[in-house]
C-alpha cells in the first residue's frame, strides 16, 4: 500500500481488513477488493475498481517474496498497489456508501456462524467531549438475501455524498499541495466544459440534420455498412454482362491453387458409390459435397473440374469449424501446401495469447469462408444453390447465412429441399441472376415478435 497524504512512521501499529465483491463469479465484479486500515488518528481505505484507481496495476504485474529462513526458498505470489485515501469523519458514512455489497474476505475471524449479524469495521471519530479518538462500532444485518446497513450512532451524513465532496475541496484549496489544486481546478473547468461541449454537438448535430436530411443521412450510413461488409465478400464486378463473371472463379481459385487440388481431388473424381455409401455412413463430408458426389458428370474433364471445387469447398467447410489453429498443417498432410497457406493468410486473424501469437478464426472471417463457400457453390450448381443445406453444414443460423447472402446480392427464395435432408420442406434458395439487386446492408438485430 501507499497513503496519499504522507508516509508511515510506524507501520506495525496498522491493522488492515480486506472485503471482497459478494459476487464471486461475476466476471468484472469478483476481482474487487475493498482494503481498510486503522491509526490512531485517521482511517483509511483503497479499491482497486472505479473512475480514480491506479493504472499501474493494469500496466505492470507486481509479486512480494516470502523467504523462508530455514530452508532457504522463496515463495512469490501476486500483488496489488492500493492507493490509501483519508476519511474525515462527518462527511459521509464511508462504510454504508463503499461495502453496501460487500462481505468480509475470511469470515473465519467471526465464529458464530448461526448468527446472521456480521460486524462492520470500526469507523473512527473524534469525541467532542474529551477530543480523544472513539472507536464506534456499528453492525451490518442480514435478513434473508438482502443485506441491510446500520450506520454508526450519531452519524448524519450516509444521505449527503455531495457535502462531503465540497467539505473535500474546501480542504485541498486550504491545505492542499500545488498538483492538488491544479487538478481541482481542471475538474471544476472540465465540469463547464463539458456542459460547453455538449450543448455545441447537440446544436451541431440538429444544423447537419436540418441541412442534409435524415433520409440523405440514413443512405451515407447504410453506404459505410456496405463497403464494410464487402471487405469479407470476394471481388464482385458489377458491370458483369454474365452471372459466372460476377464472381470471378479466379478470384476464388488461382491457376496455381487449382492445378494443386488435381491430387487430392482425384478420390472424389474416380469414387464409386460403395465409397459414397461409407462416406455418407461415417460423415466424412458435408452434406452438400455428399449430395453433389450423386450427380458427377460423366465427361471426365467436367468430371475432374467438379471434384476439384467439392474438395476445395469441403476442405473451407471443415475449416470454419475450427477456433484456434495449433497445428501446422490444421487440415492434413494430404492437403497441398500452397492451399494451407491460402486458408492461414487469408481466412484466420492474429491474435497474441499466452505469450505467442496465435491464427484465429474469428466471426469475421467465419463470415468471409461462408460467402466463398456460397461463391463456390454457385459455380458448382449454375448459379443457384441450396442455402438450407449450407447453413447446417456451416453451423449457421438462418438469419445470419441470408444477411450473407444478400450481401453477395443473391435473390432468396422458397424451396422444397431434396428427400432425406433435414427441413427439407422449408429450404432457401439463393439464385445469383442479372441485373443484380440493389445491395443493402444487414438489419441487424430483428424484433421479437409479441407475445399475445
Amino acid at each position: 500500500v501507499r497513503f496519499a497524504n504522507g508516509k508511515l512512521q510506524r507501520p506495525d501499529s496498522l491493522r488492515f481488513t480486506v472485503y471482497r465483491h459478494r459476487d464471486t463469479a461475476h466476471p468484472r465484479k469478483g476481482h474487487r477488493r475493498i482494503l481498510v486500515s486503522e491509526t490512531e488518528r485517521l482511517c483509511y481505505v483503497g479499491h482497486n475498481f472505479g473512475s480514480d484507481v491506479m493504472k499501474c496495476n493494469s500496466l505492470c504485474r507486481y509479486f512480494v517474496g516470502v523467504l523462508d529462513k530455514n530452508s532457504g526458498q522463496m515463495d512469490v505470489y501476486n500483488a496489488e498497489i492500493f492507493n490509501m485515501q483519508p476519511l474525515l469523519s462527518g462527511g459521509r458514512c464511508w462504510e454504508s456508501q463503499l461495502l453496501g455489497c460487500l462481505v468480509l474476505l475470511i469470515p473465519a475471524l467471526f465464529p458464530w456462524h448461526g448468527a446472521r449479524t456480521v460486524p462492520s469495521p470500526l469507523h473512527a471519530g473524534r469525541d467532542s467531549g474529551r477530543g480523544e479518538h472513539k472507536l464506534k462500532v456499528s453492525w451490518r444485518l442480514w435478513l434473508g438475501n438482502e443485506q441491510w446497513g446500520l450506520c454508526s450512532p450519531g452519524c448524519t451524513g450516509c444521505f449527503d455524498v455531495c457535502f462531503c465532496l465540497v467539505q473535500m475541496d474546501l480542504c485541498i484549496e486550504a491545505f492542499g499541495t500545488s498538483k492538488q489544486k491544479r487538478a481541482l481546478s481542471s475538474r471544476r473547468m472540465n465540469a463547464v466544459g463539458n456542459d460547453i461541449v455538449s450543448t455545441a454537438v447537440t446544436k451541431a448535430a440538429a444544423n447537419v440534420i436540418d441541412a442534409k436530411g435524415v433520409t440523405a443521412l440514413m443512405q451515407d450510413m447504410a453506404q459505410d455498412d456496405v463497403q464494410n461488409i464487402s471487405a469479407f465478400l470476394p471481388p464482385c464486378h458489377e458491370d458483369a454482362d454474365r452471372p459466372e463473371h460476377v464472381y470471378k472463379f479466379e478470384d476464388i481459385l488461382s491457376p496455381a491453387e487449382y492445378e494443386a487440388l488435381q491430387v487430392p481431388a482425384a478420390a472424389l473424381a474416380n469414387i464409386t458409390a460403395e465409397e459414397m455409401a461409407k462416406r455418407a455412413e461415417e460423415r466424412s463430408h458435408c452434406s452438400f459435397v455428399l449430395e453433389e458426389l450423386k450427380f458427377l458428370p460423366t465427361d471426365e474433364r467436367t468430371r475432374d473440374h467438379k471434384a476439384r471445387c467439392l474438395w476445395f469447398l469441403d476442405t473451407l467447410i471443415k475449416f470454419s469449424h475450427l477456433k484456434v489453429i495449433k497445428k501446422k498443417h490444421p487440415m492434413g498432410p494430404e492437403c497441398p501446401h500452397i492451399i494451407s497457406k491460402k486458408l492461414m493468410k487469408n481466412f484466420t486473424s492474429l491474435t497474441y495469447n499466452d505469450g505467442r501469437i496465435q491464427n484465429l478464426i474469428s466471426a469475421s472471417m467465419k463470415a468471409k469462408i461462408t460467402a466463398y463457400v456460397i461463391a463456390l457453390a454457385l459455380h458448382i450448381n449454375n448459379f443457384q444453390t441450396d442455402l438450407t443445406i449450407l447453413q447446417n453444414d456451416m453451423k449457421l443460423s438462418e438469419s445470419r447465412i441470408l444477411d450473407i447472402a444478400k450481401a453477395l446480392r443473391l435473390r432468396v427464395s422458397k424451396a422444397k429441399g431434396a428427400p432425406g435432408l433435414e427441413n427439407d420442406q422449408n429450404h432457401k434458395l439463393g439464385t445469383l441472376s442479372l441485373p443484380l439487386p440493389t445491395q443493402k446492408a444487414p438489419e441487424g438485430q430483428r424484433k421479437r415478435k409479441k407475445m399475445n
